[in-house]
């Protein structure tokens, strides 16, 4: 009989002294809302809708990794910046002097603010590239796939950067 009241215990204990716990890591848990602001393409090379589909993909990732709710205004969490940097240059040359291997860089300037906790507010510059054969042209699926790997590395780093504190 006094297993099970020690067992008990310390099941108790276990549950009990951790607290609320994330296991994506959030550290936002009095926030209730979040608003991420359509982020405006003013790279000097525009691919038409790369605008729309960041600001997309950032709403999915905290709202599948949170149990925070969007709101299109104030939130309690809010994101807002730019798309500064849309460029695609060569990374390696070939004896023919053409581009063996290829590099589309992505950055954007986020500025976050915490209504609850002004001091965690920033303004922070966050990039990624994909590398792609030099041969090949950036379209179609190939576009397609160098997007969504960027816009994967890019948010999950504004996540870290602003919930998970990584």
């Amino acid at each position: 009989m006094k297993t099970y009241k020690y067992i008990i215990a310390l099941i108790s204990v276990l549950l009990f002294s951790c607290g609320p716990y994330s296991f994506t890591g959030v550290q936002k848990l009095n926030a209730e809302t979040f608003q991420v602001n359509y982020f405006v393409n003013n790279a000097s090379q525009i691919e038409p809708g790369f605008d729309r589909d960041f600001t997309l993909a950032l709403q999915d990732l905290i709202a599948n990794q949170t149990n925070l709710n969007l709101t299109t205004t104030n939130g309690d969490l809010v994101y807002e910046g730019e798309i500064v940097e849309y460029r695609i240059s060569p990374t390696t040359a070939q004896a023919n002097s053409t581009a063996a291997q290829n590099r589309l860089t992505v950055a954007v300037q986020v500025r976050f603010y915490d209504k609850d906790e002004p001091d965690e507010e920033f303004e922070q510059r966050f990039s990624f590239f994909y590398d792609y054969d030099g041969s090949s042209l950036l379209q179609g699926a190939l576009r397609e796939t160098a997007h969504e790997e960027i816009f994967e590395r890019l948010t999950q780093d504004i996540f870290n950067a602003t919930l998970a504190k990584w």
